[in-house]
């Protein structure tokens, strides 16, 4: 089994696209479990255990053979979930003095201003014309994620795939818009 998995490492490595899917399904389970078992909330979980594929498949070059893949894996995944701790630790952490108490019941509108609407139209029409760059099976996955806010499950069925198949499109859509993006 080792063997086997060293193998589609360095075909992985080598931008070879079955080789990633054999990796994403052979841990997808381990990854998440472990996710599940720390985070105890599924949303979170699945989050956290794609972006450690993103991560993982991004950096498989630094991956060293004298290391347990899985171990690997888990490690990147552990990080992302404390990376996590800390941002949500950090939005809800507020010390104040008792002047700053008193002012916190001051709310500030935050309701878009005219100008904020229309930069936003310009940003979402910018970001649609970036899509449109993608070729068509990565545009109806982002489409269907994060316009209709379809499931992965709800995806799968749609485009007659399996999940996993689905999240490595949306992995690999995501990574080219980002691509693009930078180019714009």
């Amino acid at each position: 089994m080792k063997k086997e998995i060293l193998k589609h490492i360095e075909q992985a490595k080598k931008g070879n696209q079955v080789a990633f899917n054999y990796l994403l399904d052979t841990y997808w389970s381990s990854v998440y479990g472990y996710q599940l078992k720390s985070t105890q909330n599924e949303n979170d979980a699945e989050d956290i255990t794609i972006q450690t594929f993103a991560k993982a498949f991004n950096k498989i070059h630094l991956y060293k053979e004298e290391y347990e893949f899985n171990t690997w894996l888990i490690a990147i995944s552990k990080n992302l979930h404390q990376d996590l701790i800390r941002k949500r630790k950090a939005s809800i952490q507020f010390n104040s003095s008792s002047e700053e108490k008193d002012k916190i019941y001051h709310i500030a509108d935050d309701t878009p201003s005219p100008e904020d609407k229309i930069i936003k139209e310009q940003n979402l029409a910018k970001l649609l014309r970036d899509i449109k760059k993608l070729k068509p099976k990565y545009q109806e996955v982002i489409h269907l994620r994060f316009f209709q806010e379809l499931s992965y499950k709800e995806i799968s069925s749609q485009i007659n795939e399996p999940i996993n198949n689905v999240k490595v499109k949306l992995l690999r859509a995501k990574k080219l818009l980002a691509e693009i993006i930078k180019k714009g």
